[in-house]
């Protein structure tokens, strides 16, 4: 009888151990994901602000202008080369 209760009780502590490795590989494996997914969490708000920085540098009146000049040779629009058109005019 007392054999009997040691081979259970025996196979109850391999099994609570067993379960104790797995419980902590897969804390482990949890934990590296994790810190992988902060780590792109990390590097997506660099490129965020990067983007946002960029769109308000591009998105400036004065370079737009600047663009439009001397790519698309534009000028400022002034009184003198304004033409009106009213109706009834051809």
């Amino acid at each position: 009888m007392s054999n009997k209760i040691n081979i259970v009780l025996t196979a109850l502590l391999v099994a609570c151990g067993l379960s104790a490795v797995n419980a902590q590989y897969q804390a482990r494996h949890l934990f590296v994901d994790k810190e992988r997914a902060e780590a792109q969490a990390r590097q997506l708000n660099t490129e965020w602000a990067q983007l946002q920085l960029d769109q308000s540098t591009l998105g400036k009146h004065a370079r737009i202008e600047e663009i439009a000049r001397r790519e698309l040779n534009m000028t400022q629009l002034t009184p003198n080369r304004t033409q009106y058109l009213t109706e009834g005019e051809k």
